[in-house]
C-alpha cells in the first residue's frame, strides 16, 4: 500500500513539473517572438532567430537541470487532464441567435418590427395587388415585422403567390406573412375559391372530435403554406358565454371542457404545417355582446368566471404551443379594475396573460384601426399604451407612420425604454428563427 501511494505522489509531481516547464516554454517563446516582430531587416531577424535558439537550448537544459531527470521516467497517466465541454441547449442556441441579431439593428428597424401592417398602410395605395418598386421603398424604409393579406389582395393563384414571394425578396428581415384564416366563414383563400372551404368553429364544436378539428387545422395549415404565408391570427378561442355574443358563429361552444381541447387540436394542425398560430381574444371576446368593430365594447363577467372558464381554454392553446395570443380592447372592469381596453391594460397582459398564465410567447394587440381604439385614442398613443402595457406586436395601426413615429419618440425620450423594444423582439424572433435550430 506505501509503495501504490510513493507511486502515485510520484506522477503528481511528474505532473506538476511538465506543467511548470510548459509554463516556463510558453514565457521563452513568447519572448522570442516579440524580438523577432522588432527586427526590421533580414539579418536582424537572422541573427536574433540564430541567437534565440541558442537560448532556448540553453533554458531548455537549465529548466531540466531544475526539474531532475525524473522526466525522462515513463510513468502512464492513468487519469489524463481534460477540459469540460458545456453543450448548449435549443433554447440556448436559439437565443445567441436572437440576441446577435437584435443587437446589430439600428432603432428605427427595431420599433418598426414590432408592427404588422397592411401593405396598403405603408405603400400608400388604395388596394395592393402587386409587390413593385413602392413596396421595395416603404420596407427599405419601415423594417415592419409582417404583413397581413385579405381578400382585396387576392386576385389570383399566380397573381397572390408572386406578390408574396416578391415582398420577402425586399424585405431586409424576416416577416411574418400573415392572414385570418378561421376556416368557416373567415377564410380569405376560400371566399376567392382558390381553396376549398374548410369546416368553421361552430360547426367542429358541435362533433366534439379534436381529431376532426386537427385535421381542418393540417388543411388549412397546408394551403397557407403553399401560398406563403407563415402566420395564421387562429384559432379563436373565445367560449361563447352569453346571448347573442357576438363570437357566437365563430366559438367552438360555452363549454370550457369541450372547447379546449379542440382549441388545442386546431393549434396543434395549423402548426404540423409551419403555420405559427395565434390565440384569440384574450381574456374572452366572446363574453360581450358589443363589437369592438364599431366601438366602445365591455364585458361584465365576473373574475372568477373568467378563471374558471375562459383563461382554462386559452391555457390549453398555450400548453399546446401556441406562438402568439391576441388581447382584445374589450374591457374587462372585473379583471382590470377600470374601463381601460384589455390591449391597453397592464393588469391583463401582463399581471394575468403574462405572469399568471406564464405565457412567454408574443403577446400582439388586434386590430388598432377599431373604433374602439381609433375613436378615443390617437395611433401614436394607442400604440405605445400597448406596449407600455407589455404586448409585444401591434397589429394593423389607423395610422402606421403616426403610430412607429410615436413609439420611436416615445423610446428616445425615456417614455419607453430600448429594453421593454428588445424584450418585446426577443420573443418576436424566437418565433421567427425558431427553425433555424435543431434538437
Amino acid at each position: 500500500m506505501d509503495q501504490k501511494i510513493k507511486e502515485q505522489q510520484e506522477k503528481r509531481e511528474l505532473r506538476r513539473k511538465r506543467r511548470i516547464r510548459a509554463q516556463v516554454f510558453a514565457y521563452i517563446n513568447l519572448i522570442i517572438l516579440l524580438a523577432l516582430m522588432a527586427g526590421g531587416i533580414v539579418y536582424g531577424v537572422q541573427y536574433l532567430t540564430k541567437k534565440s535558439e541558442q537560448n532556448t537550448q540553453e533554458m531548455q537544459q537549465q529548466v531540466d537541470e531544475m526539474l531532475g531527470t525524473e522526466e525522462t521516467l515513463e510513468v502512464p497517466d492513468t487519469q489524463p487532464e481534460t477540459e469540460q465541454v458545456i453543450e448548449l441547449t435549443p433554447q440556448q442556441k436559439l437565443d445567441e441567435i436572437v440576441n446577435a441579431g437584435i443587437e446589430v439593428m439600428p432603432l428605427e428597424d427595431k420599433v418598426a418590427g414590432l408592427f404588422i401592417v397592411t401593405p396598403e398602410s405603408i405603400t400608400g395605395v388604395s388596394t395592393a395587388v402587386k409587390a413593385g418598386d413602392g413596396t421595395r421603398q416603404a420596407l427599405t424604409k419601415y423594417s415592419v415585422g409582417g404583413i397581413i393579406y385579405n381578400t382585396k389582395n387576392i386576385q389570383n393563384e399566380t397573381q397572390f403567390k408572386e406578390m408574396i414571394d416578391t415582398t420577402k425578396l425586399y424585405s431586409n428581415y424576416p416577416l411574418f406573412i400573415a392572414i385570418e384564416d378561421e376556416g368557416g366563414s373567415v377564410s380569405p383563400l376560400a371566399e376567392k375559391q382558390l381553396v376549398d372551404k374548410q369546416t368553421g368553429a361552430e360547426e367542429l364544436g358541435q362533433t366534439n372530435d379534436a381529431s376532426q378539428v386537427q385535421a381542418v387545422g393540417e388543411a388549412i395549415g397546408g394551403y397557407l403554406s403553399e401560398y406563403g404565408f407563415n402566420l395564421d391570427l387562429a384559432p379563436v378561442a373565445d367560449l361563447n358565454s352569453v346571448a347573442n355574443s357576438i363570437m357566437a358563429k365563430r366559438s367552438y361552444g360555452s363549454s370550457a371542457d369541450v372547447v379546449s381541447p379542440l382549441v388545442a387540436a386546431m393549434t396543434e394542425g395549423l402548426k404540423s404545417r409551419n403555420i405559427s398560430t395565434c390565440l384569440k381574444h384574450f381574456p374572452g371576446m366572446g363574453s360581450t355582446t358589443q363589437n369592438p368593430d364599431t366601438g366602445l365594447a365591455s364585458s361584465d363577467r365576473s373574475a372568477e368566471d373568467f378563471r374558471a372558464n375562459e383563461f382554462a381554454v386559452f391555457q390549453a392553446g398555450i400548453d399546446a404551443g401556441t406562438d402568439m395570443v391576441m388581447v382584445s380592447h374589450m374591457a374587462a372592469p372585473s379583471l382590470s379594475g377600470d374601463n381601460t381596453p384589455s390591449s391597453m391594460s397592464s393588469v391583463i397582459v401582463t399581471d394575468i396573460l403574462r405572469n399568471e398564465l406564464g405565457f412567454d410567447g408574443v403577446i400582439i394587440t388586434d386590430a388598432m384601426n377599431l373604433k374602439a381604439i381609433s375613436d378615443y385614442y390617437g395611433a401614436d398613443e394607442a400604440a405605445v399604451m400597448a406596449l407600455k402595457a407589455g404586448c409585444d406586436m401591434i397589429l394593423m395601426p389607423e395610422d402606421f407612420e403616426k403610430a412607429y413615429n410615436g413609439v420611436l419618440d416615445a423610446v428616445q425620450n425615456g417614455v419607453i425604454s430600448e429594453e421593454r423594444i428588445n424584450d418585446a423582439l426577443r420573443r418576436v424572433y424566437r418565433v421567427k428563427y425558431a427553425d433555424r435550430v435543431t434538437e
